[in-house]
Parts: C-alpha cells; structure tokens; sequence
C-alpha cells in the first residue's frame, strides 16, 4: 500500500482526509437513510393486508383504549423517571424530581426522530449532570469549568460530546444513562423469557426451554453483580477501573443499580416498567376489538426492543409493525389490525413525549435571551 501511495503521489494525509470527508457524508445522510429503511419496512409489513377485506369489516373503534395506553405510557415513563433519578442521586448529581421528569420526557422526544447529532439519552446526561445552581450563577461565575458554561440548545443537540476528555460529572451522568438502559435491558429479557415460558410453544417445540435459559442467565447475571459488588477483592478490583476511567463515584451508581439489596426494586421498577409498556400496545389493540393473548406480546414486544437496538430505523417506524405483525400472526391475529394497532401505539407514544417539547422549548427561549 507504502509503494502505491508512493508511485501515485497521493500523500498519507490526504487519503485519511478523504476518508473523514466520506465518514462525515455518510453520518449526515444516516437520518434520511434511516427514514428510506423505516418507510421500507413498513410498506413490508402491509404489502400483503388486504385494506378492502379490513375496510368490509367495518371495525368499530374504542376511542377509551387510546386514552388508557396513554395513561400507561405516562406511567411507564414516570416508573423509568423513578429508576433514572435514584441512579443520577446516588453519584450526587442532584436535581429536583420535576427536571429529571421534563429531561427524560425531553430525552424521549429527541429519541422520537427530532434532528440531532447525539441521541435523547446522551441529552439527558448531558442536561442532568449539570449542576442545579449553575441556571442561577453560571452567567456570573468566573472559575466555573467548561461544561458549566452556556450552551444553546442546537449546540446541545448536535455537538458531539468527547468523554475521553469531558470531566467527571459528565461521564457520571452517561455511566447512570447507561447503567439505567442496562437495568432496562435486563428487565426486557426477563420479561421475554417469561413470555417464551407461557407461551414459547407456540413459536417451536424448544420455545419453551429457551425461556427458562434465557431467564436463568438473566437472574444468574444479576447475581452475579450483586455477588462482585459484595465481596472485597472483585469489589476493590471493579473500583481500581473506576477509578482509572476517572469516576470512581461511580461505584455508588453500580451499588445502588445491582447491589444487595438494591437490586431487587431496581428489577422490580424495570420488569413493571416493561409490563405498563405491553399494557399500553394491548389496549390499542383492544381499541380495534382485537385480544391478543398476552402472552403473545410478552414475546413480540420484547424481541422488538432488541431489535430496535440498530439504528436501522426512526424511533422503530416500519420495524415495530413488520415484527409484531409476524409474530401475532402466530396467534391467529389478522396482520392488518396489528398494523393499524402498532401505527396507534407509535402515535400514542408521540403524544406522550410532547410535554418534552415543552422544556426544550424553554431552553430555546432562555438561548433567545442570553444571544439578544
């Protein structure tokens, strides 16, 4: 590669800047490529519904349903609130409860398809690891660090944020953000394995035994952290790494998150977070006179959550409806009612980020004012 480097006259530099200028085409068209792959999936997902057939049925919707999968929802968001703060306030990033509720809400907005370089989550602990006073004196404070400084909001959103080299409140606020995604996981695995137990035989004779691995394996890893976070060896070792990852506060998180006894609430918030959640896309089912078994959803919703993982879709537009619609299918549910019901649920879900728009708002007027 030196000898064609050399013999073309292209220098090193210059085809590293070309490759940077490719990577940073391909990131800016990443957001229009994932809504050509959304649109493709969901046009998978109804190619085969026969709309005539469905429009025959005359279906008569229940317009109640819709307000109680709301009402879930917001539960659900609350319950994760709840599990998000107690991780944020053991590493003493203190916040009052009404802004790690308007973050979260803000941070599952962005995560809804709003135009940003960094994600809902990376917003939140970006926001929540600022210090509270700093709203009343950063503008004053002259020895105030870096990230206690203004940003507008459009910084906020699309700046990338460097954590080899942001200070340790910051990494404290990603590490609570990861760690309460991580608690979610676990919880949706749980749930999933449960599902595969009730009703796994539906899906292959093995459906089944595959639950009670998969819940075995998530009840053993989860006792398995509490076990290392309470003997002194694994512990000093797990606090060594810390503390070269520069935050070593963050042992109180991982304590708080999968310690003794802590992590029975913590599993407990988060398996009843996922059930608000399978709740919620239940009653928009209902809302088109259909019952699945409940089952069924213990297994779809899960799988879709995994799935939604790759950054191959919109805040999982197409990919939810293709995978709920397959696997209901299962249970006899017509693929057209699971569309219809899946399109409601992801409205449903909208509407109950909008209160977020409401504090991103506010941080906009607040960058209107401090630029006037």
């Amino acid at each position: 590669m030196i000898s064609s480097i050399v013999v073309t006259g292209v220098p090193p530099q210059a085809i590293l800047n070309k490759a940077l200028a490719l990577k940073q085409i391909f990131k800016k068209l990443w957001p229009y490529i994932r809504i050509v792959l959304s649109i493709a999936l969901l046009w998978l997902a109804t190619r085969s519904i026969d709309w005539q057939a469905l429009r025959d049925t005359k279906i008569a919707i229940q317009p109640t349903w819709f307000v109680l999968a709301l009402v879930l929802l917001v539960l659900t968001n609350l319950l994760a609130v709840l599990r998000w703060g107690w991780l944020m306030r053991s590493v003493k990033l203190y916040r009052p409860v009404q802004d790690y509720i308007t973050l979260y809400f803000a941070g599952g907005l962005i995560n809804q398809g709003l135009p940003s370089t960094i994600g809902g989550d990376s917003y939140r602990a970006v926001e929540g690891s600022r210090p509270y006073h700093a709203k009343a004196n950063r503008h004053s404070d002259p020895h105030s660090s870096v990230q206690d400084q203004p940003q507008t909001l459009q910084q906020e959103l699309h700046d990338p944020v460097a954590l080899d080299r942001a200070p340790p409140r910051l990494r404290l606020g990603f590490f609570s953000v990861a760690l309460d995604r991580g608690l979610g996981l676990l919880a949706n695995n749980i749930v999933g394995a449960c599902g595969l137990i009730i009703g796994g035989a539906m899906l292959a004779p093995w459906g089944q035994s595959l639950g009670w691995w998969i819940l075995c394996a998530m009840l053993g890893a989860a006792a398995a952290a509490a076990i290392l976070l309470n003997v002194r060896i694994s512990r000093d070792l797990i606090q060594q790494i810390l503390n070269k990852l520069g935050m070593p506060q963050a042992m109180f998180a991982l304590n708080t998150g999968l310690g003794w006894p802590t992590v029975f609430p913590q599993l407990l918030i988060s398996v009843v977070t996922h059930v608000l959640a399978l709740s919620s896309f239940w009653c928009c089912l209902k809302a088109f006179g259909v019952s699945a078994p409940f089952s069924a959803l213990m297994i779809g919703m899960p799988a879709l959550a995994l799935l939604m993982m790759l950054p191959i879709s919109i805040s999982g537009w197409g990919l939810r409806e293709a995978t709920l619609s397959a696997t209901l299918a299962l249970w006899g549910i017509d693929s057209g009612m699971t569309v219809l019901a899946s399109v409601s649920f992801g409205i449903v879900t909208l509407v109950t980020y909008l209160p977020g728009a409401l504090s991103l708002l506010r941080r906009k007027r607040e960058d209107v004012r401090r630029t006037a």
